[in-house]
C-alpha cells in the first residue's frame, strides 16, 4: 500500500473520460488500497482514480462515521432536487465555491468483489460525494458547474485566518 500523488488542475488525465474496469483483478485490488491510504492522508472524503493518474472507472467514498466504499464502473442511475453546497477538491487545491447538487443520488457499480452494488444518498454528504467523485471519471470537475471562475474562493489556512483576528 502506499500514498500516491494527486493530480491537479491542468494534467491532462484529469479532463479525460476514464475507461471502464474489465476485470476486477490483483492490480485493481492494489489501485484501491493506494487509493484508500492517498485519501486518509490527505484527510480527503473521496478519490477517483484519475486524481491518481490512472484513467479508470474507479472511486473510493469515506464519509465520517461510515466504511469506505469502493465503486468500480459506477454510473449515477437516478437523481432528484436540488441543493446549494460548498465543495473543493483535492485536485484544485486552496480553492472553493457555491455549487449546485441532487438532493437524491442513487449510483450502481461493482464492489471489489464483482458484485453489483447499488447506493442510495439523500440530503447528506454521501450524496454530494458521489456526484462529485462520478463527474471526475467523467473528466468533470466542480469548477466547471461554475458559471464563472470568479465564484472561487481562495480557501483562507488557520494560520491566516487567525493572523486576521
Amino acid at each position: 500500500m502506499a500514498v500516491l500523488p494527486i493530480k491537479v488542475l491542468g494534467d491532462a488525465v484529469l479532463r479525460q473520460k476514464a475507461k471502464r474496469v474489465s476485470q476486477v483483478d490483483g492490480s485493481i485490488q492494489r489501485l484501491v488500497e493506494d487509493m484508500i491510504d492517498t485519501m486518509r492522508d490527505v484527510g480527503g472524503v473521496g478519490l477517483a482514480a484519475p486524481q491518481v493518474g490512472v484513467p479508470l472507472r474507479v472511486v473510493v467514498i469515506s464519509i465520517p462515521e461510515g466504511e469506505v466504499i469502493t465503486l468500480i464502473n459506477p454510473e449515477i442511475v437516478k437523481r432528484s432536487g436540488e441543493r446549494r453546497l460548498t465543495e473543493g477538491c483535492l485536485s484544485v487545491p486552496g480553492y472553493w465555491a457555491e455549487v449546485t447538487r441532487s438532493l437524491s443520488v442513487t449510483a450502481k457499480g461493482r464492489d471489489l468483489q464483482g458484485r453489483q452494488v447499488r447506493i442510495k444518498a439523500e440530503d447528506d454528504l454521501l450524496a454530494q460525494a458521489l456526484e462529485h467523485e462520478l463527474d471526475h471519471i467523467d473528466g468533470v470537475l466542480y469548477i466547471d458547474h461554475l458559471e464563472n471562475l470568479d465564484e472561487l474562493r481562495k480557501t483562507v489556512s488557520e494560520e491566516e485566518e487567525s493572523a486576521e483576528l
